[in-house]
């Protein structure tokens, strides 16, 4: 009863808070800092190490910070609108690309040729002007400048809008985090399942965890990071009870892994299949259905090419020693175990589309190919699955359901159990006699 009056007491003091900077809101529009009276950015300029943005107006609060993949760098000021198209570049800016933020703000966003991080902004007197000063900084210092947050600065000039109320209107958001590094010792997740090392192991990832919640319902109450393991449960408890497989789950508990953890601990427990599942989401509430994912060939071969240039020459790669190959010979091997780990990925994805589909409403054009950092593990087949939108009020009840989990999980089951009897006939795998009582 307690958790639940804090639930709704926390629940209230937000509508309330939002009400009140809706109404503040209101107030400034008529107090003369509505859109029809907001300043617009007229220029930009890039001299040496500094970011120079130049308004009709005076501006609000602004704030500046690093975001990672790609690097870039994001610089969101209350009380301005985007103005003319930008062409600024030089060696350490690609190109600067602006935008409206839901309320009445700026956001610029600055595509970075190199890592780089924000400084210190100042404004003029008369608030016009607004300078942003860069840093160079190495690829760790870029990291921690992520993980650190924004720099703030206030206007000079009294009564201006805030950053607070220039994003009040949003009604959902998705969290970016740094991938960061993998922990060393991270401990191996539990085994469940027969205590038979000839069965295949799968490994269920359930996304993002901890301080990454992940994508909200449209309503804010559902968060995916809850949803996500919710159905990994479900998906392992499925697949323990076939008899014919053994699972781990790479989190069971509301904890953030970086990426290369998920699959990192995933390749340390010699996985013979990864599935990464998530919940989609799209500012069109109308966009509904689950879809899946593997890894693309444009992805694939830039992470072939990072695998083979690393200096550590004695990993062992789907049972070969690297160690006393040759840079040829390791590249060709390399090669051939991703495009078979691929061929494999693709395999299950339309066997989860063709023997799940009646548990689980795929979307019509469902199997997408991306670079997702989790799908990059070249020796073993890996899989995102996107059970279906959050911000979709029908797909939201139905993957938050006791029900629809079930549904997801009878499907997942029933695609890994073919995938596995089929590997099985070409003489791959070791698995235990299907049951029909099971």
């Amino acid at each position: 009863m307690k958790a639940a009056m804090s639930y709704w007491t926390r629940q209230g003091k937000s509508r309330n808070k939002t009400r009140v900077i809706e109404l503040l809101l209101i107030l400034f529009a008529l107090a003369g800092y509505g859109p029809a009276t907001a300043g617009t950015l007229e220029r930009v300029d890039v001299a040496g190490n500094e970011l120079v943005l130049q308004f009709s107006g005076p501006g609000g609060e602004a704030a500046g910070f690093v975001l990672d993949g790609p690097r870039r760098i994001a610089v969101d000021v209350a009380g301005q609108e985007p103005g003319a198209p930008l062409m600024v570049s030089n060696d350490t800016v690609l190109r600067v690309r602006q935008g409206r933020l839901a309320g009445l703000g700026l956001r610029l966003v600055v595509d970075l040729a190199q890592p780089t991080v924000v400084s210190s902004l100042r404004y003029s007197p008369d608030g016009r002007t607004l300078t942003v000063t860069l840093g160079s900084a190495t690829a760790n210092a870029f990291a921690e400048a992520v993980r650190a947050g924004n720099r703030s600065v206030t206007s000079p000039i009294g009564g201006m809008p805030t950053l607070a109320m220039a994003r009040a209107p949003q009604r959902r958001y998705q969290v970016s985090v740094p991938i960061g590094r993998a922990r060393d010792g991270l401990a191996l997740p539990q085994i469940a399942g027969p205590n038979d090392p000839a069965l295949p192991l799968v490994v269920i990832d359930a996304g993002h965890g901890g301080h990454d919640p992940g994508a909200l319902s449209a309503d804010g109450r559902l968060r995916e990071e809850d949803v996500t393991l919710a159905i990994a449960r479900r998906v392992r408890d499925a697949l323990v009870a076939s008899g014919r497989v053994r699972v781990a789950l790479t989190r069971d508990s509301d904890r953030y892994l970086v990426l290369e953890e998920r699959y990192g601990l995933a390749r340390r427990l010699n996985a013979d299949l990864f599935m990464s599942i998530h919940a989609d989401a799209a500012e069109n509430e109308g966009a509904t259905g689950a879809s899946i994912y593997t890894l693309s060939e444009t992805a694939s071969d830039r992470e072939a090419g990072r695998l083979a240039a690393r200096e550590n020459r004695s990993n062992i790669l789907n049972g070969i020693d690297m160690g006393g190959q040759t840079d040829d010979v390791r590249s060709i091997l390399i090669d051939l175990t991703q495009r078979e780990t691929m061929n494999l990925s693709s395999d299950f994805a339309r066997t989860l589309q063709r023997t799940g589909g009646a548990d689980i409403p795929f979307r019509n054009a469902s199997h997408h190919f991306a670079g997702f950092v989790v799908l990059k593990a070249p020796d073993m087949p890996s899989v995102l699955l996107e059970t279906g939108f959050i911000t979709n009020p029908t797909d939201a009840q139905r993957i938050a359901s006791a029900d629809g989990q079930a549904a997801i999980a009878r499907g997942v089951r029933q695609a890994v159990l073919t995938h596995f009897a089929r590997r099985i006939a070409n003489g791959n795998r070791t698995i235990a006699p299907v049951n029909a009582a099971r």
